[in-house]
């Protein structure tokens, strides 16, 4: 992938920190509510646990899930906005394709502070059947603070590569196939197929990780599941590389469905801001 030309690339408002949250969290709740069953889906054919069989079941978990996938969402656009104001270091000009990845990758990793004991309470939750205070007191109570923690270096693998996806590989791919015949005057076709490219690439390259940081949160304990590399050779023993793909089909969906909400609210705010500024 070619670096897009600081000089012949048309400079963009940046959004300051403050509007960065706002726009994270109105995505990060909008696309986790329009995709809980998907999200629900990933998780039971990870554990190998049944789907639920009613409404309520399909969205249990779904206030904690919206409530912290928001923040985090905020969190990964605030850090990336600062990532990128280091990356510019005050010059008036656009980001290169590969300075929007890696500052998008280094803010994913950093919300992986917070993404980790989301995940571990929702995947818990919906496994004690509490609610989630419930949920991390019974945690707390039987592995300590620490277990809230775990599977920490897993999500911010994960989250590292999804975050370089959807704020960085994914506004890239969809600029260029603005510029094909073919997505001429269609840009929300272009933003589509670039959401879904990278989408595709970003779970494709994360779900072992996914898969092993999920039966790891899963046993507490660590009866089955000690570590995620330890559950890697496991799941291979178990089912082959499908094993790492459990629930990959959802999970593929899911991250399309994010990174074409999250990026196109982003576009929509960064196009009003610039427009404003050019008033």
């Amino acid at each position: 992938m070619a670096d897009a030309s600081p000089k012949a690339a048309a400079v963009r408002a940046q959004l300051s920190p403050f509007e960065n949250v706002a726009v994270g969290a109105v995505g990060g709740a909008l696309e986790t509510c329009l995709q809980m069953p998907v999200l629900t889906f990933k998780f039971c054919t990870q554990e190998g646990r049944p789907v639920p069989t009613s409404l309520a079941g399909w969205y249990r978990g779904v206030g904690v899930q919206a409530g912290t996938v928001a923040p985090i969402t905020a969190i990964q656009m605030m850090v990336n906005g600062l990532f990128q104001g280091l990356a510019l270091r005050g010059e008036k000009r656009a980001l290169t394709d590969w300075e929007q990845i890696y500052t998008a990758a280094g803010a994913g990793a950093t919300s992986a502070l917070v993404y980790s004991p989301v995940d571990l309470t929702t995947i818990q939750q919906q496994k004690l059947s509490l609610n989630p205070v419930s949920t991390l007191s019974h945690v707390v109570k039987h592995h300590g603070v620490q277990g809230v923690f775990r599977g920490f270096m897993s999500c911010a693998s994960r989250e590292a590569v999804y975050t370089a996806g959807y704020l960085g590989a994914a506004p890239v791919i969809s600029a260029q196939l603005v510029k094909l015949d073919a997505f001429k005057d269609r840009q929300f076709a272009a933003g589509l197929c670039g959401a879904c490219i990278a989408g595709t690439a970003a779970a494709m390259v994360t779900h072992p990780i996914d898969t092993a940081k999920t039966c790891m949160q899963s046993d507490m304990a660590g009866t089955t599941y000690s570590s995620a590399r330890a559950a890697l050779p496991k799941l291979y023993a178990d089912g082959g590389v499908r094993a790492f793909y459990r629930g990959g089909a959802a999970r593929t969906v899911r991250v399309c469905g994010a990174f074409f909400v999250c990026m196109t609210i982003r576009d929509y705010a960064v196009d009003y801001k610039t427009t404003r500024e050019q008033q």
